[in-house]
C-alpha cells in the first residue's frame, strides 16, 4: 500500500529529529519498530461511537466562533487586506499529531496530540482564512500505525479516514452551494486523496463546486492517481476544479527515501506509479515549472514565509522575499537569498526534507493563490 510505505518513510524522518533516535541509523527498522509500534491490539471502538459533528467541540476550527480559532489567526506583517469573507469555504485535514505507543488512534481528549494539531490549523489553514475555515478532529492514526502493513494498521488508517469523510458529509450539510477549497498536509493529505477518489470523482455536482484541492506534503501521480480522483491538475493561479501538490525540499535533496517508497506501488486506478508522474505545482509561479534551467533566483516572487517569533512557535513575522523555489526532479526545491535560509526551526528533516513547513515557506503566496482562484472561479 504506497499511503502506509510513505507514511513510514515520513515518520521515520520526523522521529529523527522529534525523538533524536540515532539507534535507527546504528540497528535499522527494528529498532524503529520497537519505538514506534504501538505496544496493544488494534481494538475497534463502538460501533456509532465516533465524533458527532453536529456539536461544536468537535471540530479543531469552525467560522464565526466565540473566540475565534486558531485558523482565525494572521501573521505580523500580512498588511492591509479586503474586509470580509469572501464566498467560499474551506475543509481543512491536519497532519500527524498523535506520537504515543499506547492505541493505534488517538482520542480526542488528547490534550497534547490536539495541542499539536490546534497549531497546524493555526500556521497552515489560517493561510484560507479569507474563506470560512472548518478543520474537525478525527481520530488520527498513531504514527506507530505507518509501520505495518497487517490488519492492525489497515483498521487505524480506515478508522481515521471514516472520521474525516463523516466531517466532510457535515461540512457538505453546512455549506450546501458554496464553493469549496480542500487543503490537508501529510496523513490530512492522505485522507484528502481518499475523499477526493469517494466522494468528489462521484458526484458531479460536487465537483462543479471545488476550486481547488491543496494536497500538500504528500506525492500524487498524474497518471495513476489522479484520473479517479476527480480534478484536474492545475496548469496556472488561475485554474478551477483542479489540484496542486508538492514536496519541500532544499539543496542539495536527498529524495531517495520517498521516491523508493512510492515508485511501482498501485495507483487508485490500477496503474503503477513512477517518480515521472508525482505532481510539482510551485506556489511562487503559479505552474508546474519543472525543467526550466538556471539558478534559483526567484525570491522577489515570494510575498511571505512565517519565521516563528518564540519558541512554542504560536506567533511568526510574515518575511518576503527570504525563499526562492523552483520544481526539480518533481519536487519542489527550495533556496535562501546568499544561500541562507530563514531559520523556521527545529524541524528540518534528513535530506534536506522541509516536509513540516511546506505550508510555512509559501504562506502568503499559498492565500494569493487560492483566493485568486475563488475571485475567478464561475460556478
Amino acid at each position: 500500500m504506497c499511503a502506509r510505505r510513505f507514511l513510514v518513510v515520513i515518520f521515520l524522518l520526523t522521529l529523527l529529529i522529534v525523538a533524536g533516535a540515532f539507534a535507527v541509523f546504528q540497528f535499522g527498522g527494528s529498532v524503529l519498530r520497537k519505538q514506534a509500534l504501538p505496544t496493544v491490539p488494534y481494538e475497534a471502538p463502538p460501533p456509532a461511537s465516533g465524533p458527532d459533528y453536529v456539536q461544536t467541540e468537535n471540530w479543531l476550527n469552525l467560522p464565526d466562533t466565540v473566540p475565534p480559532g486558531p485558523a482565525e489567526w494572521k501573521p505580523q506583517g500580512i498588511g492591509a487586506e479586503p474586509a470580509g469573507k469572501v464566498e467560499a469555504a474551506t475543509f481543512y485535514i491536519h497532519p500527524t499529531t498523535y506520537l504515543q505507543r499506547d492505541r493505534w488512534n488517538a482520542l480526542l481528549g488528547d490534550s497534547e496530540s490536539q495541542s499539536r494539531a490546534q497549531l497546524f490549523v493555526r500556521s497552515q489553514a489560517s493561510a484560507f482564512n479569507f474563506s470560512r475555515v472548518y478543520a474537525p478532529k478525527y481520530r488520527q492514526a498513531a504514527f506507530g500505525a505507518f509501520l505495518d502493513t497487517g490488519d492492525d494498521a489497515t483498521a487505524a488508517l480506515d478508522l481515521a479516514y471514516s472520521d474525516v469523510a463523516r466531517a466532510f458529509d457535515r461540512f457538505l450539510m453546512q455549506e450546501a452551494t458554496a464553493p469549496i477549497i480542500l487543503a490537508g498536509h501529510s496523513q490530512g493529505a492522505l485522507h484528502l486523496t481518499r475523499l477526493l477518489r469517494d466522494k468528489v470523482a462521484k458526484d458531479p455536482a460536487l465537483q462543479k463546486r471545488i476550486v481547488a484541492a491543496y494536497v500538500v506534503g504528500w506525492p500524487v501521480s498524474r497518471a495513476a492517481d489522479l484520473p479517479a480522483m476527480g480534478l484536474a491538475a492545475c496548469q496556472n493561479n488561475l485554474d478551477a476544479r483542479c489540484l496542486v501538490s508538492w514536496q519541500t525540499y532544499a539543496q542539495p535533496a536527498n529524495t531517495d527515501l520517498i521516491t523508493s517508497a512510492f515508485e511501482g506501488t498501485t495507483g487508485f486506478n490500477g496503474q503503477k506509479r513512477r517518480r515521472q508522474d508525482i505532481i510539482c505545482y510551485n506556489p511562487l509561479s503559479g505552474s508546474n515549472d519543472d525543467g526550466v534551467p538556471g539558478e534559483i533566483t526567484n525570491f522577489a516572487r515570494n510575498d511571505g514565509t512565517l519565521v516563528p517569533t518564540d519558541s512554542n512557535l504560536r506567533d511568526a513575522n510574515l518575511v518576503q522575499g527570504a525563499v526562492g523555489a523552483m520544481c526539480r526532479d518533481h519536487f519542489l526545491i527550495i533556496a535562501g537569498v546568499d544561500d541562507k535560509l530563514p531559520d523556521l526551526g527545529p524541524y528540518v528533516l534528513p535530506g534536506n526534507n522541509y516536509h513540516v513547513y511546506d505550508y510555512a515557506l509559501f504562506w502568503a503566496n499559498i492565500r494569493a493563490d487560492a483566493r485568486g482562484r475563488v475571485n475567478a472561479f464561475k460556478p
